[in-house]
C-alpha cells in the first residue's frame, strides 16, 4: 500500500540552520494497517505526515502509494486519495461557511465540475445521517457556521470531513491535543469506528502514549529524523505505558536515546 524507501530530508540544507528531519527512512504499510507514531518535538513525526499528504518533497528517496510512484506529487494531486485532520479543525475546515458547506467540499474533493455540484434535497439527508452518527446533536444545526461549535464538534465534522470520501490515506496529526478530555475521548472513538468500518490505512501522530498503544496495529517510535523502534500489535497488547517507557530507557543505554530525551518523553506523555 505504502513504502518510503531511504528518505532523506533536510530544512534550510548547509546553513547553521540546518535541520536534519529525516534520515534514512525506510518504512512499508499494507493496506488497513493503523499506524500510531511517538516521538519528542522535533522527531521528523509531522514531517513524515507532510510527506505523505505531499506538502513536501524527499531530498533523496522514493515515495510509493498504491505502487504508484508518488514522490513529485503535490498535495493537490494527492487529494483525492489522502485525508488529513490537524490539531487546529480549522485547518481542514473552512470556518466562515456551514457545516453542510464544508461537507459538500469534502465529497467532491479531487473532483472536477466542483461548482456544478450543489446541496441538493439528496445530499443534505445524505449529510444528516452522517452527522447523526457523530452523536453531537449537529444534524439539525447543518446550515451552523463551522467556527460557531465547540472544539469537540469542529473536530467530529473535521474528521467526518476526512473520511467522506474513503481516502487511501487517512493522516492524523495530533487530532485530539487541543481538546478536553471528554472531547478528546469522544474523537478517538469516532476515530476507531470510522477507521475499523472503512478499514483505512491510518498514520496518526499522538502525544499520548496510551493512545498509541491502545489504537492501531503498530507503534512507530521517532527519534532525530529515525523510525527508532516498531511495536507490533502483538507486543502492544502485552505492554503498559511503564513498560514502554522502560523500553526507551533501554534504547538510551545503545545511546539512540539520551538522558533529556527520556526527561522529555515522561514531561510530554505523562
Amino acid at each position: 500500500m505504502i513504502t518510503l524507501a531511504n528518505i532523506h530530508k533536510k530544512f534550510n540544507a548547509d546553513t547553521q540552520n540546518e535541520v536534519y528531519a529525516l534520515r534514512g527512512i525506510d518504512l512499508t504499510i499494507r493496506k488497513g494497517e493503523f499506524v500510531t507514531i511517538i516521538g519528542t518535538n522535533g522527531s521528523g513525526k509531522s514531517t513524515l505526515l507532510n510527506l505523505l499528504a505531499g506538502t513536501i518533497s524527499p531530498d533523496t528517496g522514493s515515495v510509493f502509494i498504491k505502487d504508484r510512484d508518488v514522490t513529485r506529487q503535490k498535495d493537490h494531486q494527492r487529494a483525492r486519495g489522502i485525508a488529513r485532520v490537524f490539531q487546529n479543525p480549522f485547518m481542514g475546515t473552512a470556518p466562515d461557511m456551514t457545516i453542510a458547506e464544508n461537507l459538500l467540499i469534502a465529497s467532491l474533493r479531487g473532483r472536477k465540475h466542483l461548482l456544478r455540484m450543489g446541496l441538493t434535497t439528496s445530499r443534505l439527508n445524505a449529510f444528516r445521517e452522517q452527522v447523526a452518527g457523530l452523536e453531537m446533536q449537529l444534524e439539525d444545526r447543518l446550515d451552523n457556521i463551522i467556527g460557531s461549535l465547540s472544539g469537540g464538534q469542529r473536530q467530529a465534522v473535521s474528521l467526518l470531513m476526512a473520511v467522506i470520501h474513503k481516502p487511501d490515506v487517512l493522516l492524523l496529526d495530533e487530532h485530539t491535543a487541543a481538546l478536553d478530555p471528554k472531547s478528546a475521548a469522544q474523537i478517538i472513538h469516532l476515530t476507531k469506528v470510522f477507521v475499523e468500518k472503512e478499514n483505512l490505512t491510518t498514520f496518526m501522530v499522538t502525544h499520548s502514549m496510551q493512545q498509541a498503544l491502545d489504537l492501531g496495529c503498530r507503534t512507530l517510535m521517532m527519534h532525530q529524523g529515525r523510525i527508532i523502534d516498531d511495536i507490533s500489535e502483538k507486543e502492544k497488547n502485552q505492554i503498559t505505558v511503564d513498560d514502554l517507557l522502560d523500553k526507551f530507557a533501554r534504547l538510551r543505554k545503545t545511546e539512540k536515546l539520551t538522558d533529556e530525551m527520556i526527561e522529555q518523553l515522561k514531561r510530554e506523555y505523562l
